[in-house]
């Protein structure tokens, strides 16, 4: 099977990617490489375009040939930046998925996986968090992954497109094989802050909000692997194209882990005192995110083969050790004008 892979170029789309051609599809990417690196998938096909330019996205997806397939992981992706730039969200992750949908459709793609969050759910009213649960997000990031799955409903029933939406936790952890990790600039993700400060590439981590109603103050978060993840992805594709149902998927390990508690587990990995120091809440947080995915797990036949926070925080360690700088290259362009 042919698959495109919109978003490839990143942290998580290169790890699905990498996934899938290893697992004998023949995978094609498309990134507008605001955020991505082409050395992440370097030897795949690949196209630059921005999805919210209707010509461009044609032009490129001509370029790449016909697919069967899609995984949409293209996206802007921070919580704080959507409350503070939400026309930004709405732009790229709802009419850019639009131009997408339209696109394939007119291609005859028959299945999409698209990637989702925990953040449609906003602040769980039970924890861990079952796909029926309530959503109701408490920021636009969250409210454009539940309005594309909306759309991916729509089209299903217009057009017949199968899909299935992957609501996933905290990514974390980098390929065991060296091959391509987590790389934002500037990075605003917990573990990968407290590595780059455990190399002395940034100073202090802020801890926001060390008054939240949990245990020991701080937001407590259920972490993946990445590697994970991705799989998860190849597994759905597998399903929708074996005829099974689709839908949404929650992906996580269902066990949380607090702010500080993560701290802990990178300092004992790198053996540095990191240094962090408290800082205001950020809106649109929620205090709690635990995952249930027992239909992922039941459906898919998908289980975490690295559940532990210290091995995940181990692959991402060996990725930062060895690439200090990243992919040691600049960004293929700004981020996209609000």
């Amino acid at each position: 099977m042919r698959v495109l892979v919109t978003g490839g170029a990143g942290y998580v789309g290169s790890h699905v990617a990498l996934d899938l051609a290893e697992a004998g599809f023949e995978v094609v990417v498309l990134d507008d490489l605001s955020t991505g690196h082409p050395a992440a998938v370097a030897g795949l096909p690949l196209e630059r375009a921005d999805l919210v330019d209707p010509a461009a996205l044609a032009r490129a997806l001509d370029r790449l040939g016909p697919v069967e397939a899609a995984v949409h992981l293209a996206a802007r992706t921070q919580v704080g930046e959507s409350v503070a730039r939400p026309g930004l969200y709405f732009r790229t992750n709802v009419a850019g998925t639009l131009n997408l949908l339209e696109a394939l459709v007119a291609r005859g793609v028959r299945y999409l996986v698209f990637s989702s969050s925990a953040a449609v759910y906003g602040e769980p009213e039970r924890v861990p968090i079952p796909e029926d649960h309530p959503c109701r997000p408490t920021n636009p990031y969250g409210q454009t992954k539940l309005m594309v799955e909306g759309m991916l409903q729509a089209y299903q029933r217009a057009h017949g497109l199968r899909w299935a939406s992957l609501r996933y936790f905290n990514a974390a952890g980098a390929d065991p094989l060296g091959r391509t990790g987590e790389d934002h600039r500037p990075e605003t993700h917990l573990i990968p802050s407290l590595l780059l400060a455990a190399l002395g590439r940034r100073g202090p981590v802020e801890l926001y909000g060390t008054d939240w109603p949990t245990p020991d103050g701080t937001c407590i978060r259920d972490f993946v692997h990445v590697c994970d993840l991705a799989r998860a992805h190849r597994l759905a594709l597998q399903h929708l194209a074996g005829g099974g149902e689709g839908g949404p998927f929650n992906l996580g390990n269902g066990r949380g882990f607090s702010v500080r508690q993560v701290v802990e587990v990178c300092r004992r990995v790198t053996g540095v005192d990191i240094p962090v120091r408290s800082a205001p809440r950020r809106p649109g947080d929620p205090a709690v995110l635990v995952a249930d995915s027992q239909r992922a797990r039941q459906v898919l036949g998908w289980e975490p083969r690295h559940p532990h926070l210290e091995e995940i925080v181990s692959t991402a360690w060996q990725w930062h050790r060895s690439h200090p700088d990243g992919f040691g290259e600049p960004h293929g362009g700004p981020a996209l004008p609000y």
